[in-house]
């Protein structure tokens, strides 16, 4: 009967300023150790849904590794749980981006961004990782652009930064295109006609093939 109360209020969980709680299959990990070494409190915890970290920013992190993407579509299950049980937070996804799995993941971009409407960061392992908690931990939430749910507008320095990573699109296109489609859903939408006066033949059916290609090719 206390189960349900008690695991309502951990999902819910924001720890205080400097903490981080944890899933406790972190407890071992490198990034754990990187944290601690970043001047970052640790609270572990076994009950905290599909999050991996909660941040005294009222953000959640959800961790997405190489040997989750190689592995196949079940991170995509997870993630699906995941934006489902954000409630008020703001919901992070960290992707690990290496040479391993660098083929798959303008898929997973896709999938978690355009798909889900979350916000994806790209990191190269579990150290980057701990470096980009800590710096949002340490902020605690002043000029952060963690703390707007925004992820799904142009404005959004961290779409526009994803918007760059389309093949062909660089941060003056990206600029380009952000004074001609105020969101996401409207740049996915386009036709490459409406695109090609923005950013030239080209680049507009890369854009064009980029958000219409299946989210699952290559897992």
């Amino acid at each position: 009967m206390e189960t349900k109360p008690k695991t309502a209020a951990l999902l819910n969980a924001r720890p205080p300023y400097g903490h981080v709680i944890a899933s406790d299959k972190w407890r071992n990990s490198s990034l754990i150790q990187s944290l601690n070494g970043g001047g970052v409190k640790i609270l572990f915890e076994n009950e905290l849904g599909v999050a991996d970290f909660h941040l005294p920013n009222k953000s959640y992190i959800l961790y997405v590794s190489e040997c989750d993407i190689i592995a196949g579509n079940t991170y995509k299950r997870k993630l699906v749980r995941y934006r489902n049980d954000g409630g008020s937070f703001q919901q992070l996804v960290l992707v690990e981006n290496t040479r391993l799995c660098e083929q798959y993941f303008s898929a997973v971009q896709k999938f978690v961004v355009f798909d889900l409407g979350l916000t994806l960061l790209p990191v190269s392992g579990q150290t980057e990782a701990s470096q980009l908690i800590a710096q949002i931990v340490h902020g605690d939430g002043r000029e952060n652009p963690f703390r707007r749910k925004t992820s799904s507008r142009l404005s959004d320095p961290l779409v526009l930064a994803l918007v760059q990573q389309v093949p062909g699109v660089g941060r003056v296109k990206a600029l380009a295109l952000l004074q001609h489609f105020t969101s996401i859903q409207q740049l996915c939408n386009a036709a490459p006609t409406e695109l090609e006066p923005i950013v030239g033949r080209a680049v507009a059916q890369q854009i064009h093939n980029f958000f219409h290609k299946p989210s699952g090719a290559g897992t």
